[in-house]
């Protein structure tokens, strides 16, 4: 672990421990705890602690009868329900009620309190699944260590809030874990918070040991193959990764820590990882139902995995926009180090939410904006804006009154919301105006997502007594990918999104209208890089389809490969080309294949191959569907050669033929 400096903001841990507000069990866990501890205790001093406590007695009750548990016959008492689930479930339920409860929180703060409890969820259907695999009769242990894993997060949003929800808006576009985000900027995390309040809890040695390590390397968690902890161990770090998989933006390299742990710690191969991603999916909303949580908005299976592929192949293609000289990297490493504690700073002094409609407010947006234009300039990530004005505003407000109007605007700002992802931001801009910044967009899916925003607007009935309202509103929808200096993109990001609204709003209204701030060389080869990668050119020759291609990228490591490496391996430049390519980006801060194109070295048509080829290599895509029996060797070899046959031309190398060799 890197040492802490002064430049970031520290949290005494006295602060929270002395706080007010700090999670605390009920008196019925606190008892069972006890009893459990204790292997004479009897069945009837369980259930007599359980009724002390008829709150809790009737939600575990509930509980069993629920689909979790699956019983043929009805439960009718806790007299019953206790030999059935075993002392360790019950205590988990009667622990997991607890933390249910004090997440149900309103205000700003509603959105990070659900999402802890919703990853909470997540990791205990996961850790009760794994256990399963495990020695018989662990699963309840499994399950209560999954619920308990970010029991920190909870107690820092309750002590520390005002500290901590910068921290938590920082790590939604950030690749790095939770955990290391808040020992950065906090001096402190959720495992060490976590940790040392179930140890106050005096909870059990083996359940403590596990959410300690619920993030640890693999080659630290088989150093502990002989403790007597190691089961629970294992599980949680598998389970800690798939909630990062179901519930996070690090889909991608949550996806590569999952294949890691379970072939290492169950033995699971490519095709029993999706089987069991698939059934874990199954009981993340079974178990969501259980607690009254709607857990819809992961998506299916072959969704995520298709979104976590994608953004291993946008990582891949990091590598390349990156400069060459280390003094340069690390000059940019300090900036950007700087940068990020100076925006912390100034998080902590501003109010971030709109008073009247509880989403963030203009100073917000213009941070978030930013912070989103540098980051596509380190990544070449795509940036997108959806700039909205609810139509005739005024008139509904000299009509109906200003009360009205404040409830229409409440009522657009929740429809606006209901759709966006976790990594979106919808701020109101001012007024009537609101914006949405969207992370990572394609520029049709976009639009598509104003144009469905659009509607529900339309179709939403606002009335004044028993009046219907009409309420409609004009999207204006921009997109772009900044190049290696974002500078005035912000500005001109949203001047374009302004613009496509008023052209919106003089073509008739209740409509969007779309700008692409790239130029055409630019979209075309954005558009070319993603229909050129060889798993889409299967889908378009009609071999598979979509879904099919997606599994098959499961079983899929790409090998990592700088563009101008891969140009010369392929013929189409030479070192001395590269060394130029270089050298001229350090000047212009082009991407590499634009300063290709430009020097006329490469033409488009070759940058955009190489760059598909960078993204997908043909041989690992065709080895992964050969081994799901989806190809034999002789089909692949031959759709290889098809689509290499069909690649651009080198201008050094006439004779290339491609390498047929399957992995």
């Amino acid at each position: 672990m890197k040492p802490l400096t002064n430049d970031f903001i520290m949290i005494d841990p006295k602060k929270i421990w002395s706080s007010t507000q700090l999670p605390t069990l009920p008196v019925v866990a606190v008892k069972l705890l006890d009893l459990i501890k204790d292997p004479e205790t009897e069945i009837r001093e369980i259930v007599a602690v359980i009724k002390t406590d008829p709150a809790i007695a009737a939600k575990i009750l509930k509980a069993t009868n629920s689909s979790f548990f699956g019983f043929k016959s009805e439960v009718t008492s806790i007299e019953r329900a206790v030999p059935m689930l075993g002392t360790t479930m019950i205590t988990s339920l009667a622990m997991s009620f607890a933390l249910s409860d004090a997440s149900m929180s309103q205000g700003p703060l509603a959105v990070h309190y659900q999402e802890y409890w919703k990853q909470s969820v997540v990791h205990g259907a996961v850790a009760e699944l794994l256990g399963k695999q495990s020695r018989k009769g662990l699963e309840a242990e499994f399950f209560l260590v999954g619920l308990l894993m970010d029991l920190g997060r909870l107690a820092m949003l309750k002590t520390i809030p005002k500290e901590y929800l910068p921290v938590l808006d920082l790590a939604r576009n950030d690749l790095r874990p939770l955990h290391e985000i808040e020992q950065e900027h906090l001096g402190v995390s959720h495992v060490d918070i976590g940790v040392q309040l179930m140890k106050n809890w005096q909870m059990p040695d083996a359940l403590v040991a596990a959410v300690t390590s619920h993030h640890w390397t693999l080659e630290n968690i088989q150093a502990q193959q002989n403790d007597s902890h190691f089961e629970l161990v294992g599980g949680s770090a598998l389970a800690a990764a798939i909630g990062d998989y179901f519930c996070t933006n690090r889909k991608g390299t949550a996806l590569c820590q999952i294949r890691e742990h379970s072939n290492a710690l169950y033995g699971m191969t490519e095709d029993a990882l999706q089987d069991f991603l698939e059934q874990a999916s199954s009981r993340i909303n079974t178990t969501g139902e259980l607690f009254s949580v709607d857990m819809s908005e992961f998506g299916d299976p072959t969704e995520l995995m298709a979104q976590a592929n994608e953004q291993l192949s946008m990582l891949a293609m990091r590598e390349h926009v990156a400069g060459t000289q280390a003094v340069a990297k690390n000059e940019a490493f300090e900036r950007e180090k700087q940068e990020l504690t100076s925006r912390n700073e100034e998080l902590q002094k501003q109010v971030m939410h709109d008073p009247l409609t509880k989403v963030y407010n203009r100073n917000y947006f213009d941070q978030a904006i930013a912070r989103e234009i540098n980051l596509s300039g380190r990544t070449s990530m795509p940036v997108g804006l959806i700039f909205i004005d609810v139509d005739r505003f005024k008139k509904l407000n000299d009509t109906y009154g200003h009360q009205f109007g404040d409830e229409v605007l409440q009522r657009v700002a929740k429809l606006l919301g209901d759709d966006l992802r976790t990594t979106d931001i919808l701020a109101r801009f001012g007024g009537e105006e609101f914006v949405i910044l969207v992370s990572q967009p394609t520029e049709k899916g976009l639009e598509k997502l104003a144009e469905r925003i659009r509607a529900k607007i339309e179709a939403e009935k606002i009335l004044y007594g028993e009046e219907v309202v009409p309420v409609t509103a004009s999207f204006g929808v921009a997109f772009t990918i900044s190049n290696r200096d974002p500078s005035g993109l912000c500005e001109r990001l949203i001047a374009a999104a302004d613009e496509a609204m008023y052209e919106a709003k003089q073509t008739g209204r209740n409509r969007v209208c779309l700008r692409c701030l790239l130029d055409e060389q630019e979209r075309r080869l954005y558009r070319g890089i993603n229909q050129s990668r060889f798993s889409r050119w299967l889908v378009s020759r009609g071999v598979f389809d979509i879904p099919t291609v997606s599994k098959a990228l499961l079983g899929c490591k790409m090998e990592s490969i700088h563009i101008g490496q891969l140009a010369i391996r392929e013929g189409y430049l030479t070192p001395p080309d590269v060394e130029q390519v270089l050298s001229d980006q350090e000047v212009h801060g082009d991407r590499f294949g634009i300063t290709s194109i430009r020097l006329e070295l490469l033409t488009e048509e070759q940058v955009v191959y190489l760059l598909a080829l960078q993204q997908e290599t043909p041989q690992v895509v065709a080895s992964a569907l050969i081994k799901q029996n989806l190809l034999d060797q002789p089909t692949a070899q031959q759709l290889i050669q098809d689509y290499l046959s069909e690649a651009p031309h080198s201008n050094r190398s006439s004779d290339r033929t491609p390498e047929l060799q399957l992995q």
